[in-house]
């Protein structure tokens, strides 16, 4: 079988400003593919650096840098690409055994603090896999990375075009899906969960798509007794992580 050309962007996570730079370069477990300097930037330290882990840099316009790093204001004339080893192509998870358990699939999440806590909390519990569709979630930017507290290069990111393909992928795979609601549905802790699972976290206002909610199982809801109508969608995927690790999966 021919093997499809995987887009940098599901290779790379991209860090910016001297600092950050510096660490990611410094850091014996990452492996930095390439710095890019703004043709104006002096940053003598970031070269040494570079040549000393063996990494290539080149030079870029300005503005270029500038609209790479998503940032015009604290990207300082540098960025990283730095390969996220864990990161693959969702139909690849999906091609060979062992496939992952138990996944989250993200479904509109456009909040890179939450996209970012979620991979950092998922990553912790875990869980065999994170799906981050590249339309319609927050892309994989330096601020999800921030927000991660640098998990993000290590997390088990999963990636495809949109959350209602990766839907039915994981439906065809046998996978069974969830999606989390503040009200109605089963309640997460008594629910019985089958071994192939996948969790969908809809979109901070619209919640789960209509084109996803339709292949779901079912729901479940994280009972909450006191007064709050709902939880952050990063707070909840939490709690459905460490509901997982109790359960032993």
């Amino acid at each position: 079988m021919q093997e499809t050309q995987v887009s940098p962007k599901d290779r790379f996570l991209t860090v910016y400003g001297r600092k950050p730079v510096l660490e990611a370069l410094g850091d014996p477990a990452l492996r930095v593919d390439k710095v890019i300097l703004a043709d104006t930037a002096r940053a003598p330290e970031i070269e040494q650096a570079a040549r000393k882990a063996g990494v290539q840099v080149r030079r870029a316009s300005a503005h270029r840098v500038k609209v790479l790093a998503g940032n015009g204001k604290q990207e300082q004339g540098v960025l990283a690409d730095v390969v996220a080893p864990r990161m693959r192509p969702l139909s690849a998870a999906l091609s060979k055994a062992p496939l992952p358990t138990r996944v989250l699939l993200l479904d509109g999440i456009t909040t890179p603090a939450n996209v970012g806590m979620i991979l950092r909390t998922a990553t912790a519990a875990g869980i065999g896999g994170v799906v981050v569709p590249r339309r319609g979630v927050a892309a994989l930017d330096p601020l999800v990375v921030k927000a991660s507290a640098g998990v993000a290069f290590r997390a088990p990111v999963l990636r495809c075009a949109t959350a209602a393909e990766a839907a039915g992928m994981l439906s065809d795979a046998g996978y069974r899906l969830y999606g989390l609601s503040a009200s109605g549905g089963e309640a997460l802790f008594e629910a019985e969960l089958p071994e192939r699972a996948a969790f969908v976290f809809g979109g901070e206002t619209a919640g789960v798509s209509e084109e996803v909610a339709e292949l779901l199982t079912g729901w479940l809801s994280i009972p909450m007794p006191g007064d709050v109508e709902s939880l952050n969608v990063s707070a909840a995927a939490a709690v459905l992580c460490f509901d997982l690790v109790r359960r032993g999966s």
